[in-house]
């Protein structure tokens, strides 16, 4: 009897480390700080296929993370099932560059569509007189932390402009903690690439100090689009930010956030996923202002690692694979 608990037990044990037990699948989507886009994107998703989990036996959670490097990583190491990920992030890991240089191609990273576009967005006090990019020499100014998207991407404008991280002073702290940091006048200004409205650039524009949102543009970003595909022009609308000192829109540039996964996830969990939220698409443009721009031909697009087989069968049973780059073609 001993002997037949004890194999029960480790059977048990088995099952739920796989992610699966009594025939229930468990999957967890990886996304990035609570007041970003990308949480709200994961609780989302999961909610579309947790409504669905008579027919899939699916359940699905949400994990807030350190944003797209982590996630890409985790979904790659088998620790998350899916992932968010910015399109800049998803072409690096693929290609093996960047953070991934030393490992180099990540190979079993696959992509099952994109999401909201998301602006690099630069946010001064107006006491630092910063009023463009150039300005930011000699300032404190967060760059974004560790193992997010944003920190290539303040390096990659800060590079287009010519200016090392050696002349100003650079903080490498969480999305979350700049408007805070910003307010008590400890840096002059942050970068954050998100979609918008978002709640940590409403909380920088609504404090004591007074702020602006800086454009980024100028020839230097003009040859940066030139160089990396996977940029593009952006707009900030500036009546989602009533309290910043702008009175106009605001030009940058941006990417697309993406969702991902390993070629190791089962077809049968992404065809499930994607259908969800591919036939369920006005339902879900409705839970976030950033997601008013979505369409299913431009969620096929920003993408640069191959398509998931899972996916690929949705999109061939709806006609939708038209839309795709023959090279995302695995």
């Amino acid at each position: 009897m001993k002997r037949f608990v004890l194999l029960m037990s480790v059977s048990l044990l088995a099952m739920t480390i796989t992610g699966v037990a009594f025939g229930r699948t468990f999957v967890t989507i990886g996304t990035g700080g609570v007041t970003g886009v990308y949480y709200p994107t994961g609780g989302a998703i999961s909610r579309m296929v947790n409504q669905k989990y008579s027919e899939y036996k699916i359940k699905a959670t949400v994990e807030s993370t350190a944003g797209s490097v982590y996630n890409i990583n985790a979904v790659l190491g088998g620790d998350l099932e899916f992932g968010v990920a910015q399109s800049d992030r998803q072409f690096q890991a693929y290609s093996g560059i960047a953070e991934w240089a030393g490992s180099g191609p990540q190979k079993d990273l696959r992509s099952v569509f994109s999401i909201h576009p998301e602006a690099i967005t630069l946010i001064a006090t107006k006491q630092s007189t910063i009023k463009s990019v150039m300005d930011l020499q000699g300032k404190r100014v967060n760059i974004g932390n560790p193992g997010s998207g944003q920190l290539q991407n303040s390096k990659d404008v800060l590079a287009a402009f010519a200016i090392s991280l050696d002349k100003l002073h650079a903080e490498q702290v969480k999305a979350v903690e700049a408007p805070g940091l910003l307010q008590d006048e400890k840096i002059d200004a942050f970068f954050y690439t998100v979609g918008h409205p978002n709640g940590n650039i409403k909380e920088a524009t609504s404090g004591r100090i007074k702020v602006n949102i800086i454009p980024v543009k100028g020839k230097g970003v003009d040859k940066l689009l030139q160089r990396y595909p996977y940029y593009a022009h952006a707009t900030i609308p500036i009546k989602f930010y009533p309290n910043a000192g702008n009175r106009e829109n605001v030009e940058s540039i941006g990417v697309k956030a993406t969702f991902v996964c390993s070629t190791k996830l089962d077809e049968k969990i992404v065809y499930a996923v994607t259908k969800e939220v591919f036939e369920n698409l006005e339902e879900f443009k409705k839970l976030h202002p950033a997601y008013s721009v979505l369409t299913r031909e431009n969620m096929l697009q920003g993408l640069s690692a191959p398509m998931h087989r899972g996916a690929l069968r949705y999109f061939r049973e709806t006609g939708f694979i038209r839309h795709i780059d023959p090279k995302l073609m695995p």
